[in-house]
């Protein structure tokens, strides 16, 4: 039942693409948006789409798992998760049965640089959206019973989690590249840590960052602009909070020099999952769009290097792909693949293998050529839905970024020459310095492990944390 009347909507429409591509001229252009600050410091966002009567609404506060107190890590995911579950006029039943009524869309997580939550309604049921949604992120409740539910629950999928390799070695890998860094953290916490979360702890979570002053709220969708920043200064304009904006000073964090690794002892696996890397970019790095193009072609879509040579032409891995994610300073360079306990050290060296390549025979102009082409047809898509465009706004917004980054990014794409490859290609593509994190039966594969860093470090998945 969850959407169901959008979906039909959706279905009697044809579909909720609002396409931002240009028909004349073949170029993106991120559609006209307006930008209101409220007198309490809320930042509106508003873009209207006439196309299906369907509104996104999309909230960012400015405080995520970096925020997360010390021994409390998982704090900022608890409480965004804890915002449908009562409020001072709601029961989380009640919550649920209102946004099931209206055939609504309500939910919130968090994120390494931010909490945040989406919501969609039809546009009938906007005024009751609104209402709700100012409910939650204005007068929660956190309600002990509540509490004490999530917290046991986020333990057990802490711990039951551990038994799929797959779903924590970026959590480990993570932990062993940044090390005490906040960005080591994993973002939903750990068994240890998630246990030792009070209400007082998320209670005070929420007061010290909700507010209005670190909160950007995107709308997009069909509305008209001056009546929808009216509906919302109603309901969120006498909201009070914190009078500065909540932004957790990073520390810097270390590249890794030379190469280590970590073996994460699972004795029950018959698949070694791994992962190798280093720090990569910030969103705002300048170079982002040019990486993209060499990271398509090193790993980043099916016909990619590492794919075609692990799992195509081998059949070692069902998928092997490489990643940069971007966070307000450098998340992480990552090759990720598994395999077979007695294809670990073909696999691994394989990996190396197509990494030195790129380095030493770089590309050819067929393959900037292709892979530009991929990119120019894979980015319109994940920017035409209303909810993916309320997304991008509240993004662009918290990064200090804005329409060009959109406006730009295909001629960012085709102004790519070979000479940029081979300069990003050595830049940020490291070769030498690199982490490794292994997952997989350490009396199989430690004798292997040790060939790839002068020291292994040792763990079991079984012990609490990563």
């Amino acid at each position: 039942m969850k959407r169901f009347f959008i979906f039909a909507l959706v279905v009697l429409f044809g579909t909720s693409a609002v396409s931002p591509a240009s028909a004349e001229n073949g170029a993106l252009k991120l559609p006209a948006f307006k930008k209101v600050v409220l007198n309490n410091g809320l930042t509106l966002l508003l873009m209207e789409q006439h196309e299906v009567p369907i509104i996104s609404l999309n909230f960012i506060v400015r405080a995520g798992s970096v925020a997360d107190p010390d021994g409390k890590q998982g704090a900022a995911s608890v409480t965004a998760a804890l915002l449908r579950k009562g409020t001072k006029s709601r029961t989380a039943d009640q919550i649920s049965n209102e946004l099931d009524f209206i055939g609504g869309q309500l939910d919130a997580g968090a994120t390494f640089d931010y909490s945040n939550g989406t919501a969609e309604f039809v546009r009938k049921d906007i005024a009751k959206g609104l209402d709700l949604l100012a409910d939650i992120l204005l007068n929660p409740t956190f309600p002990q019973d509540e509490v004490t539910k999530l917290l046991k629950q986020r333990v057990d999928e802490i711990k039951a989690a551990k038994d799929d390799a797959q779903s924590v070695i970026g959590n480990y890998f993570r932990a062993y590249l940044y090390g005490q860094h906040p960005y080591g953290r994993p973002t939903g916490g750990d068994e240890t840590s998630v246990a030792a979360i009070t209400r007082a702890d998320i209670l005070s979570f929420y007061q010290t960052s909700y507010s209005p002053r670190n909160t950007i709220l995107s709308v997009v969708g069909d509305f008209e602009a001056t009546a929808m920043e009216q509906a919302v200064r109603a309901k969120f304009g006498d909201w009070k909070g914190p009078g500065a904006e909540k932004q957790v000073k990073l520390p810097v964090a270390n590249s890794v020099t030379g190469k280590k690794l970590l073996l994460v002892d699972k004795p029950d696996s018959t698949q070694t999952f791994f992962q190798i890397g280093n720090l990569g970019i910030a969103r705002t790095n300048p170079d982002r769009v040019f990486i993209q193009v060499i990271n398509t072609l090193f790993g980043g879509r099916f016909t990619s290097m590492l794919n075609t040579e692990l799992r195509i032409k081998t059949g070692l891995t069902y998928g092997a792909r490489s990643s940069f994610s971007q966070h307000r300073d450098p998340g992480p360079f990552v090759i990720s693949t598994y395999t077979q306990n007695e294809t670990t050290e073909k696999a691994i060296d394989m990996a190396l293998e197509i990494l030195k390549r790129l380095h030493e025979k770089g590309i050819t102009e067929e393959d900037l050529k292709s892979a530009k082409a991929y990119l120019k047809g894979q980015f319109p898509p994940t920017i035409e839905t209303s909810d993916q465009l309320a997304d991008l706004l509240a993004q662009l917004e918290v990064y200090g970024l804005d329409a060009s980054d959109v406006d730009g990014y295909y001629s960012k794409v085709d102004s790519m020459t070979m000479a940029d490859a081979r300069r990003v290609i050595k830049q940020y593509f490291p070769i030498e310095n690199l982490a490794f994190v292994l997952i997989g039966k350490a009396g199989d594969i430690e004798p292997i492990a040790r060939k790839y860093a002068p020291k292994v470090d040792k763990k079991t998945i079984s012990q609490p944390g990563f």
